[in-house]
């Protein structure tokens, strides 16, 4: 008789349903896992022959074959132990009960403990949506599989548990759904610590509200890295979908912290040694990378300069789509990358370029060496750019600045006026902007065009720095609470893009 015992799997960020299949016969004893399984799989029957017997049951000496199927996809992981146990104790007769509506997912110890595994929530809801409502899942994924609405979670802690609660002898307790909380939301920065810089802290404002990528250029310790940190603290809270999709790339990756959701806009700031693998995503399992996970948050470049140059153009494509496609010999995997890309940068490798208080010790041909190592493609998809000028002693003097609270007040009104305007749209902020929709939202009377012209002209700008000049301009109405967008929003916007033709001459 075979057994079938439903499991799930990953490809990409999606769960993907997969069904054990469990034969015993006669014959020589042995134990086969088919089904494209990697190493990870091929290992399980050790540890659910451990299990199993460690949990006081019996592995009968039979010829035993488990098929994971559908048999063309590869499977990887340790999820499938629990799956695998079950269709065993099943099989051999030894569980008697009706489990066709549970799916199994977790890893198991030699003692027969089941232990956490990543991936669980994208498991859960793939399954959910192939019209699966209970699961068992490792006691320490609970809380992560309870963030799907309308299924059952049971939290197993062993094997045995497992038995017990299919059997009906101890039904493990159902983890209630789990909710968001405001005081989950509460930061250790602030932003009322920034003494001096209101141009920096106008610019990143603007940033913010449209969702605009923004560099600041400026000598060390002009407080670049100290407003970066500071930026998660006055985007909006994260929605329940956002907080799924984020959380999903998190639990795919294996970086979800203690099995609970990422309820905080993600704040990555990877190091300038860091591979292109690990920025963009890649690797033998294709997993996803820096750049989206980050999604829905920022991702810090600090020392924009010192990355490698191929590291730089490999963010380009992400950034401007908003997702990254890693293709392998296995598949074809897409991962979101819709982020606030943040950088910063001294103006030359001494750091002193253009300070009024310090001497540069470079020269004219170090200081352009440097600044190339930025090339003028990836300074087109930053919408912003910030001259970050030395603080002096008088700013440090001057009393606490606006809160993260005052500056997210302003800034969720101005996200609430754009996604009022984009309801019927595929968009949520300006800087998603594209095609025919800037014209149709970022209309500009005479004199506007006409100073943007002279702008686009003069100042030699391409194509993507003038529409992306125009949904600055939207942003800062937006934030003025005005419909049009009047000449002062064009001259503020094109202030933003005139640092690289100082710059990068």
């Amino acid at each position: 008789m075979v057994v079938k015992v439903n499991t799930a799997t990953l490809l990409g960020i999606e769960g993907k349903i997969v069904i054990a299949e469990a034969d015993f016969s006669g014959g020589l004893p042995s134990f086969d896992i088919v089904g494209l399984p990697d190493a990870a799989v091929k290992e399980a029957k050790e540890r659910v022959k451990a299990a199993i017997r460690n949990s006081e049951f019996e592995f009968p000496a039979k010829k035993a074959v488990i098929n994971l199927a559908p048999a063309d996809l590869k499977k990887e992981g340790s999820q499938f132990d629990l799956p695998i146990a079950v269709a065993c104790l099943a099989g051999t007769g030894q569980i008697k009960g009706s489990f066709d509506d549970y799916v199994f997912l977790g890893e198991l110890g030699l003692s027969g403990d089941i232990r956490g595994v990543s991936g669980i929530l994208p498991s859960v809801i793939g399954a959910r949506d192939a019209g699966f409502a209970k699961f068992i899942v490792p006691y320490e994924n609970r809380e992560e599989a309870a963030l799907v609405e309308n299924v059952e979670i049971y939290g197993a802690k062993s094997l045995s548990e497992v038995y017990c609660h299919i059997t009906g002898e101890k039904v493990i307790d159902k983890t209630e759904t789990q909710l968001i909380h405001e005081e989950e939301l509460l930061y250790d920065f602030d932003f009322y610590e920034v003494k001096g810089q209101e141009k920096l802290r106008r610019g990143v404002e603007i940033a913010v509200a449209g969702g605009h990528n923004v560099l600041m250029v400026g000598s060390p310790g002009s407080g670049k890295s100290m407003i970066a940190k500071r930026i998660p603290t006055i985007m909006p809270p994260m929605t329940f979908d956002e907080v799924l999709e984020v959380t999903k790339i998190h639990s795919v990756a294996g970086v979800l912290q203690s099995g609970k959701a990422v309820t905080k806009r993600p704040f990555r700031a990877p190091h300038h040694s860091a591979s292109g693998v690990s920025i963009v995503g890649g690797g033998a399992k294709a997993k996803p990378g820096e750049i989206s996970l980050a999604h829905k948050g920022v991702l810090f470049l600090d020392e924009l300069p010192e990355y490698k140059k191929d590291v730089i153009e490999a963010m380009r494509q992400p950034i401007e789509d908003g997702a990254v496609t890693v293709a392998r010999a296995t598949g074809t995997y897409t991962y979101p990358a819709n982020v606030m890309l943040v950088c910063a940068m001294n103006p030359c490798r001494c750091g002193y370029y253009g300070d009024k208080n310090k001497k540069c010790r470079c020269s004219e041909s170090d200081v352009a060496k440097y600044l190339n190592k930025v090339s003028g493609p990836m300074l087109d998809r930053i919408d912003i750019q910030l001259e970050a000028k030395s603080v002096n002693y008088d700013d440090l003097q001057k009393p606490k600045g606006e809160s993260s609270a005052a500056l997210r007040e302003r800034i969720e009104k101005a996200r609430a006026i754009q996604q009022e305007r984009y309801k019927n749209e595929s968009v949520t902020c300006n800087a998603d902007l594209s095609g025919y929709l800037v014209e149709k939202y970022c209309v500009l009377g005479e004199d506007e065009k006409a100073l943007l012209e002279n702008a686009f002209k003069t100042m030699t700008l391409s194509a993507r720095a003038y529409t992306r000049i125009l949904k600055v301009a939207r942003t800062i109405a937006d934030l003025d609470g005005r419909e049009n967008i009047d000449t002062m929003d064009i001259a503020e916007a094109i202030g933003y893009r005139s640092l690289d033709k100082k710059l990068w001459k």
